[in-house]
């Protein structure tokens, strides 16, 4: 706890390097035109409260926070946003993309068999449904599309990305990613970028947008943020988290009180659950005002 005057340097020197990936790119969502220093200060203010400016230095802890109450003018604040990290299950939401493309394409049926089998991918977080649905959309298939001009949600010139090289099961990967040798591997950026495209209706037309949204709208695994945001009113929640050993992910876009912002954070850490849970709360509160919820208690 405290010590905030002695990091503020370190975590600005992080911040100012992770620009160098971002230079030259345009990024299909305007999120990293969209930085916002008041709402970094107070989120690494918070942070530090809560006792993780080290981690945030060590690159243990990587976190995006998106106000996008007003989706023309969002607002952005992250530390180590485009760090890669290992990202054990959160990486499923791209293999959910990778399978919306398909139908959007023609080439997979949104019958009741897919679509069962990719809600308990996301709200259980099912391996054996992810494997399933990977298989479906082709192994190749998924990193294809990731990696393409309509979606760069893995790229090179932002180190990286959303990345799923192996099945959920046993064996060997089958293309681990090209920058950092990952499975399943994710930045906070490019994930936060995901859920803004996803509200934006740019990954998919608008009715299978409608379709992904309910699968990622019922969180089946009530630990990290959910939990973290147990206490606080009104909030729906479109979540994928991730845990395996000590790396532990979240990722989601929260609609509350008339506002609405993306969270997503990566933690390298046995104790990264704990530290997801905690930082929730404050993160919610920098966007959400005290005295909207403080209406819902009469």
């Amino acid at each position: 706890m405290g010590g905030h005057r002695n990091i503020i340097g370190p975590l600005l020197a992080l911040l100012f390097a992770s620009r160098v990936f971002a230079d030259g790119y345009v990024d299909n969502g305007s999120l990293r035109e969209s930085y916002d220093p008041e709402l970094l200060s107070s989120m690494t203010y918070e942070l530090d409260r809560l006792g993780l400016s080290p981690a945030l230095v060590a690159e243990k802890l990587c976190i995006a926070l998106v106000d996008i109450t007003d989706m023309r003018a969002p607002r952005v604040a992250e530390i180590n946003g485009d760090t890669m990290m290992y990202a054990a299950s959160l990486p499923k939401i791209a293999i959910l993309l990778g399978a919306f493309v398909e139908i959007e394409r023609g080439r997979l049926s949104l019958d009741s068999e897919t679509r069962e089998a990719m809600t308990r991918m996301i709200q259980i977080s099912s391996n054996t449904d992810a494997t399933y649905m990977l298989n479906r959309v082709g192994k190749s298939r998924v990193n294809d599309i990731l990696q393409s001009d309509r979606f760069r949600l893995y790229d090179p010139l932002v180190n990286g990305g959303l990345w799923v090289g192996k099945p959920y099961a046993e064996g060997a990967a089958f293309e681990r990613d090209p920058l950092h040798n990952l499975s399943h591997g994710a930045t906070a950026m490019q994930t936060a970028r995901f859920y803004y495209m996803l509200e934006n209706g740019e990954l998919v037309n608008s009715k299978l947008t409608r379709e992904m949204k309910k699968i990622l709208g019922n969180p089946g695994i009530s630990h990290k943020f959910v939990r973290g945001l147990a206490d606080r009113p009104g909030v729906k929640m479109y979540r994928k988290s991730g845990s395996w050993r000590h790396w532990h992910a979240d990722s989601a876009l929260v609609k509350a009180q008339g506002h609405k912002y993306i969270l997503v954070a990566l933690a390298d850490d046995v104790h990264g659950g704990e530290w997801l849970a905690a930082l929730a709360p404050k993160m919610h509160d920098l966007i959400v005002p005290a005295r909207l919820a403080a209406k819902s208690y009469p």
